[in-house]
């Protein structure tokens, strides 16, 4: 894919548990999808009439490449997700650009991984599961996935399948409830670094992959670096696209920071914004809505033109360096430096 939106036309839909479902891909016309295992690519939807776009990770391998897929949770209240189970059915087209991303094991090659997902933050690590075992690949793994339930286990018996199959991939499972009717024998509760001992005693020598919810993720980037591993072998990544696209600090006060003027020319809006805050976190305090998806520098989707003026930007890949030097900025990562004008 590429930095233009591509049309997608659905071909298949994939219930996996009572609130996840796998969407299945293929360009309008034939091509192949090239991407990394473990990059996402952004939707953009026009949704009764207002249009957004949200960023999901590839579930599919590129080892696969005919046809693309996203796994994607229902979320209450969430405007995307409701409408991709409730709408979205084969046949029906999409626009989507893409794909982006650092995260993945093409990035960060090594002999031996650690796959660490809590809920629906499983796809990207399905993902490069696919791509090695398709491969044939030596690398050792160990796959250790967080569910609330054995039913909300997603991907359960492909994984169970591939550790079957794949004596160098070690799936484990972990769960804090039982299912109803179905007692759970495995590990349970939450991942803790006495259970990661016992899954992966050499987990400071592996490569580490870690995406789920935030709280989530908080506590595993703490537990691994209280126990001591290199951090620098650290990768985490996660999505909250149902939520609006603010960072943090929208709760900031005003005078945290310095204090400049931002102004929007297609909006005609001229705000504050302190240098503690991002032009975006202070463009949705103020009311203004912009074109935004991932809040985290990745997606490109808050993609703008600083016209004048200098920003602080801290991207994640989601803008490239000839962007850059044609003045365009991300507005989710960018702090301005001074008073800025902005084409958005």
């Amino acid at each position: 894919m590429s930095e233009t939106e591509e049309l997608l036309v659905c071909r298949q839909v994939h219930p996996l548990t009572h609130d996840v479902t796998t969407f299945v891909f293929e360009y309008a016309e034939p091509r192949l999808f090239r991407h990394d295992p473990g990059q996402f690519l952004t939707l953009a939807l026009d949704i009764d009439g207002r249009p957004v776009q949200r960023c999901y990770t590839i579930s599919s391998s590129p080892t696969r490449p005919f046809l693309l897929s996203i796994t994607v949770k229902r979320i209450p209240g969430g405007l995307v997700s409701n409408w991709l189970h409730d709408q979205l059915r084969p046949g029906d087209t999409v626009r989507a650009h893409g794909p982006l991303g650092e995260f993945s094991t093409a990035r960060h090659p090594a002999p031996k991984y650690l796959f660490l997902s809590g809920g629906v933050g499983v796809t990207p690590s399905m993902s490069m599961t696919r791509t090695l075992y398709d491969l044939a690949d030596p690398a050792d793994v160990v796959f250790v996935h967080s569910a609330r339930t054995p039913a909300d286990i997603v991907f359960r018996h492909e994984l169970d399948l591939i550790a079957a199959t794949a004596p160098n991939i070690r799936v484990v499972h972990i769960c804090e409830e039982d299912r109803p009717y179905a007692p759970w024998g495995g590990y349970r509760g939450r991942l803790t670094i006495e259970t990661l001992r016992q899954v992966a005693p050499d987990f400071r020598e592996r490569e580490v992959f870690t995406c789920g919810p935030a709280p989530y993720m908080a506590a595993v980037r703490h537990m691994l670096a209280d126990a001591g591993l290199d951090m620098d072998r650290y990768h985490e990544e996660s999505f909250t696209f149902e939520t609006p696209a603010a960072q943090d600090d929208t709760s900031r006060s005003a005078a945290t920071g310095a204090g400049y003027k931002v102004e929007f020319t297609r909006s005609g809006r001229t705000l504050d914004c302190d240098s503690d805050t991002s032009l975006l976190a202070a463009a949705s305090r103020a009311g203004l809505s912009l074109p935004a998806s991932c809040a985290q520098g990745m997606c490109g989707t808050c993609r703008a033109t600083l016209l004048s003026g200098s920003v602080d930007m801290q991207h994640n890949g989601g803008i490239r360096p000839r962007e850059i030097t044609q003045n365009k900025i991300l507005l989710c990562c960018s702090k301005p430096l001074e008073d800025v004008v902005i084409d958005a």
